[in-house]
């Protein structure tokens, strides 16, 4: 297939493949809070707004959150407002709420802080928002923070926005926002969706020649996109929602720059010669992007294939958090080091090295032992092909520490990756190249 192609078979095996399920989730609950709230029976669409990525339309495979809000009546919000300061009817508002599914959910994890109702399904989570549409078309909102207050979001014009973009670009915006999710979940950071979809909105708009291009120039407006993503400042404190303006923080100190920069060197690299493009493709976008079907394979690629296997083959792959992990690096008699710090220092990394694989941080609510833990070990080369050492299966260890030792020459890896309740919300890699002794 020709490069074209391969963007198009990208784009579309990125389509959300929950959706079905989850419309069906949607039509439940508001059935439950129509007949609770409006004495309304079997009404399973009315008073409902489905919000966030998949109601913008720019959700990917593996989304694991579905946003929602439920537009109570009036005289709800007078009942727990008349509460009085302090007092936090807002609390009290998502207790009831969160109790009156429950009696629809009884067998499932249900729990209310915060602004939302969260209800824990297998395959992804439910952030209900109990809130109250206002003459403006935004919606007023509960924060039991700090004795409880009342909170105002607008995301009505986010939706038209997003949905109008992709009408005017034949879904160019949605391609653009839907690779960049892939990017973010193959590379493991945070990237938060309407910052996302923000972002792109902001670049169509300023490179408006991206607007009506063919999948013949994908690669090009790929190059286009990360090269506008790293020119952006990493100090700045917020950007401007699609649609409604609000402020859109960057929670996580512009990490998607630097990586996007990443990204842009690897992409910039090919210049029509023998580079394997889609290798360099898969290595920022994840499996998901086609090999190349003709390009001459080694005994040691056709092997390597076969055997690996990746994450989001055992469960879906949704980054929400960060995760950090190092290696000790030991040997008899020596003082031991710290890989990254060796990498850094251009040290090398030599063989018969014990070594202790380990996760050093994550932002994960509840911690990682909150999680399953899975390691990968990569071997790489036509050494491990030799030694029959390729390896390169996922395993649950749900160990924060995994062990190994430096066997023969190459350019290894190793990844570590959090799941929680089937979704892989945090994941991290480091590179282990080992030279001769």
């Amino acid at each position: 297939m020709s490069l074209a192609n391969d963007f198009q078979v990208f784009v579309e095996r990125l389509n959300p493949d929950k959706l079905e399920e989850m419309n069906t989730t949607i039509g439940e609950i508001a059935k439950k809070l129509n007949k609770e709230y409006y004495n309304l029976d079997k009404e399973d669409k009315e008073h409902m707004y489905v919000v966030g990525s998949v109601g913008r339309g720019t959700a990917i495979k593996g989304v694991s959150d579905l946003d929602l809000i439920f537009d109570l009546p009036e005289d709800t919000y007078k009942k727990f407002d008349g509460y009085g300061e302090n007092s936090n009817g807002q609390s009290a508002l998502l207790q009831e709420v969160k109790n009156i599914l429950k009696t629809r959910y009884p067998k499932t994890d249900i729990s209310g802080d915060g602004q939302v109702v969260v209800i824990e399904f297998t395959n992804y989570k439910v952030e209900l928002v109990p809130g109250f549409r206002q003459k403006d078309d935004s919606f007023k909102y509960p924060n039991t923070h700090n004795g409880g207050s009342w909170k105002k979001t607008d995301p009505l014009p986010e939706i038209e926005a997003s949905k109008k973009m992709a009408e005017e670009t034949n879904d160019i915006f949605t391609h653009i926002c839907n690779m960049l999710r892939a990017w973010k979940n193959n590379i493991g950071f945070k990237f938060g969706g309407l910052l996302i979809d923000s972002l792109v909105y902001k670049f169509l708009n300023e490179n408006e020649e991206y607007k009506d291009i063919d999948y013949v120039d994908y690669f090009n407006m790929a190059k286009a996109v990360f090269e506008f993503l790293k020119g952006l400042d990493k100090e700045q404190t917020y950007w401007y929602a699609l649609g409604s303006n609000q402020q859109v923080y960057n929670c996580d100190n512009g990490k998607f720059i630097t990586k996007a920069n990443k990204a842009y060197n690897i992409i910039s690299e090919y210049n029509g010669d023998e580079i394997d493009i889609n290798e360099r493709l898969g290595e920022i976008f994840g499996k998901e992007f086609p090999e190349n079907e003709y390009l001459l394979e080694s005994e040691y690629t056709v092997v390597a294939r076969r055997t690996e296997q990746f994450i989001n083959q055992i469960c879906s792959v949704d980054i929400k958090f960060n995760l950090k992990i190092d290696c000790e690096v030991t040997q008899d008699g020596y003082r031991p080091f710290y890989l990254r710090y060796m990498l850094r220092h251009g040290i090398l990394l030599k063989k018969n090295k014990s070594l202790k694989f380990e996760i050093q941080g994550s932002d994960v609510p509840g911690g990682v032992d909150s999680c399953d833990i899975y390691w990968k070990v990569r071997n790489v080369g036509d050494e491990a092909l030799r030694l029959n050492q390729i390896r390169g299966q996922v395993i649950k260890t749900n160990s924060d520490i995994h062990r190994e030792r430096t066997s023969f020459r190459g350019a290894h890896y190793v990844e570590c990756y959090l799941v929680k309740n089937g979704v892989c919300i945090a994941r991290d890699k480091i590179e282990v190249p080992i030279s001769e002794s």
